[in-house]
């Protein structure tokens, strides 16, 4: 806790049996209060491991509900349990936790609304083993997305998030994707709603064990990424309405009928 704020940590699985210890073991407890994983029905045993390290909240879904899917029920189950602010860690140990600091604070101190925890800022992405491709379709993805939502990211793409608990209540999180295109939907949502983004460089690992989706599902990813970043423009212009943004530009708890 800090500053009397309650601080979760969210942690979406997909067999992460053998990475989650190292990644739950880098986990500052002196500002995190609960830690909450989701597996997302995982057919290794990483549900079992969450409950040997004492995990705080362990859920598994009966079936696999997808990347976006995972991350739904996350958020919920943080703001049901009174979290003041969320961090999303992935237990594959990709991103490091001991930044979590770093990600907290300036939600805590009011200076922005959402914190992500970039690559590519600084050399961290290529030199953490990030395929060359990747690299590539994230720069371009980012350049598209920058000019589309108006914004000066370094990077949309990055797991690693912190949010206000006012981000999670506003967004009409429901409403977006199961898949991974969930992350870039729930971004351009935060934007349009008038938060605050900030980021802290983050290093990256790349290795057998750390979740990444191959070339096909990348494909598909980039494709959505650039729906996205078309369907806000098009709904800031007032040439298209989309479900996705189907709320005021204001800050504050989305009413029924902003959701519907």
């Amino acid at each position: 806790m800090i500053d009397q704020k309650k601080v979760v940590v969210v942690m979406p699985a997909y067999n992460a049996a053998t990475t989650l210890e190292q990644t739950y073991q880098e986990i500052p407890f002196k500002v995190v209060d609960e830690v909450i994983l989701v597996d997302d029905h995982s057919p290794d045993n990483t549900t079992e491991e969450a409950q040997r390290l004492g995990i705080t909240h362990v859920i598994k879904h009966e079936k696999n509900k997808g990347y976006g899917g995972n991350q739904k029920t996350c958020y919920k189950t943080a703001l049901d349990t009174g979290a003041d602010i969320v961090v999303m860690v992935h237990p594959d140990y990709q991103y490091t936790p001991l930044l979590i600091e770093a990600m907290v604070y300036p939600i805590v101190r009011g200076v922005f609304d959402v914190m992500l925890g970039s690559r590519i800022l600084g050399k961290g992405a290529l030199r953490g083993g990030m395929p060359l491709y990747k690299y590539i379709a994230n720069r371009f993805l980012t350049f598209f997305e920058n000019v589309m939502l108006s914004q000066k990211l370094a990077e949309y793409h990055t797991g690693y998030r912190a949010f206000s608990r006012e981000v999670l209540e506003k967004l009409p999180l429901h409403l977006n994707s199961d898949d991974f295109v969930f992350d870039n939907e729930m971004l351009g949502q935060i934007t349009y709603a008038g938060f605050e983004i900030g980021e802290v460089t983050c290093p990256t690992k790349y290795f057998k064990e750390a979740s990444s989706i191959n070339f096909k599902r990348s494909v598909k990813y980039g494709l959505g990424v650039l729906r996205v970043s078309i369907t806000y423009r098009l709904q800031k212009w007032g040439l298209g309405k989309f479900k996705i943004y189907n709320f005021k530009e204001r800050k504050g708890q989305p009413t029924p009928q902003e959701v519907q």
